[in-house]
């Protein structure tokens, strides 16, 4: 039975790095996993018992702007629907806000689509690793 849960009571940090890691979602480490989400408004965490299986986050400022991001699913919980049940509780979550916003990793756009995300034209990113952002495909330095 998975378990939901939208707040960060009895998270373990290091728990949640390694679900990005095995994502695969890269390497982002406790300490940094634990500020970002405890600045974030909204919060999703999926768990089977004790294992810790899915998460996602959305920045909000209540009103305006939602950006949804740091959606992982563990490999061995992935096509069962735990991506799209996070993305809809965090829309569901950011529903009153003029725009919602989601940042994805290249590839994932036609995932995302389906939910009602469209491309913007006039998005742009400043990386602290430009040369990975470029090579990745986050963004475009033409």
């Amino acid at each position: 039975m998975l378990r939901w849960q939208n707040n960060l009571i009895g998270v373990d940090w290091n728990a949640l790095s390694e679900l990005y890691r095995i994502a695969p979602l890269g390497e982002k480490s406790p300490e940094s996993l634990k500020t970002r989400f405890s600045n974030s408004m909204f919060k999703c965490f999926v768990f089977d018992e004790e294992l810790l299986v899915g998460a996602g986050r959305a920045i909000a400022d209540g009103v305006d702007c939602s950006c949804i991001c740091d959606i992982a699913v563990h490999p061995g919980y992935q096509g069962r629907g735990l991506g799209t049940g996070i993305i809809d509780k965090l829309r569901e979550a950011t529903a009153g806000h003029r725009k919602i916003i989601l940042y994805a990793e290249p590839g994932k756009e036609r995932f995302y689509r389906k939910f009602g995300f469209l491309p913007m034209k006039t998005a742009m990113a400043i990386f602290q690793d430009r040369k990975r952002a470029i090579e990745t495909g986050l963004v475009d330095d033409s």
